[in-house]
Order: C-alpha cells, then structure tokens, then sequence
C-alpha cells in the first residue's frame, strides 16, 4: 500500500511540476522560443481572467485615476504593437496605426474616455491579431538578433523582457479591478 501511494506521489508532483516548466515553443530560436512561451503564457492566463467579463465590468474604474480592464487590455496591445513595428518591422508607428493603437500606449484621461462601451472580445481579438504578426514575426529572427542592440544599451532581448514584464505587472493591475467590481 505504501509503495502504490508513494509512486501516486510521484506520479502526480511530476504532472504538476510539469506544468511549470518553460521550454523554448517550437519553430522559434532557442531564446526567443523561451520569450515566446513566456508571453503566451502571460496571454493565456490574462485571457482566462477576462474573457467572460460583461460591459460593465470592461468599463468599470473603482475610483477616477484607475483604469479599467478593457482600457489596460487596450494598453498591453498598444506596447506590443509599438515595439513589434520597432524591432520586427525596424520602423516608427504610420499615422494609421498611431490613430488606432497609440492612444492606449499612455493610459491618461483621454483613453479612459475612448475605450468604453466596447465588450472585452474586442479588445482580446485585437491582442490576438496582434500577437500572430508578433508570433509570424519573431519566427524570422534568431538568437543572434535577440541579443543584438537596437540604440545604446538596448537589445532585442530586453525589448521583448520589457514587453513580457509590462503585461505580467498590468495582469496584476487587471486583477486588482476584478477584484473591486461590484458584486
């Protein structure tokens, strides 16, 4: 009986232990795999958080200098958009994509304004949209890309870190709102 509960034991820590383990996706560099896997991650679990939020709690802010969820979902599709056209594309945003990304990149009084009224889907089809040209654009770079610099003191690698730590610290913003919607 012991020996069945301690191989159970094994069994199930090495699934669950599994399930933390970060492994470079397939079809991407090693590095930039490992940053893939990483920033779907992110994706993922912020999706899961919001994808069944009603209107009301897309637009809901606790208080006048918060943000609300669908504004900072908005905000992280902005910043990869933004960095995205400046390391895959090597080019600044064309007046186009500044009308309709680059408001949300500076989450002020204006933006919480504009993105009201529109259901979570929009603002998570738009992040998909935006990740599949990330993800088809990345594909294209390899290590040596990764780890070379962009201006001074800058790399690749840091870009995507700093895009990959925005979207973890606005996931916990974003559960911070959840956690004030009215009940």
């Amino acid at each position: 009986m012991k020996k069945t509960v301690f191989a159970l034991f094994i069994l199930i820590s090495s699934i669950i232990s599994a399930q933390y383990e970060i492994k470079p996706m397939e079809g991407y560099s090693q590095e930039i795999g490992v940053m893939v896997a990483m920033l779907e991650d992110l994706k993922d679990r912020i999706t899961q958080e919001v994808k069944d939020l009603d209107q009301a709690d897309t637009d809901f802010m606790f208080d006048e200098n918060a943000n609300s969820i669908g504004a900072l979902v908005m905000h992280l599709v902005s910043t990869e958009v933004y960095y995205q056209i400046e390391t895959l594309e090597g080019r600044q945003w064309t007046a186009e994509e500044q009308k309709r990304f680059g408001l949300a990149g500076e989450l002020n009084d204006e933006s919480k304004k504009m993105f009201k009224g529109k259901p979570i889907q929009h603002y998570l089809e738009l992040w998909d949209e935006v990740r599949v040209k990330t993800l088809v654009g990345l594909k294209t770079k390899d290590d040596a890309w990764f780890s070379s610099s962009i201006e001074e003191g800058i790399n690749n690698h840091w870009v995507w870190y700093h895009v990959m730590e925005h979207q973890a610290n606005h996931m916990g913003q974003i559960a911070l709102v959840k956690n004030r919607l009215p009940k």
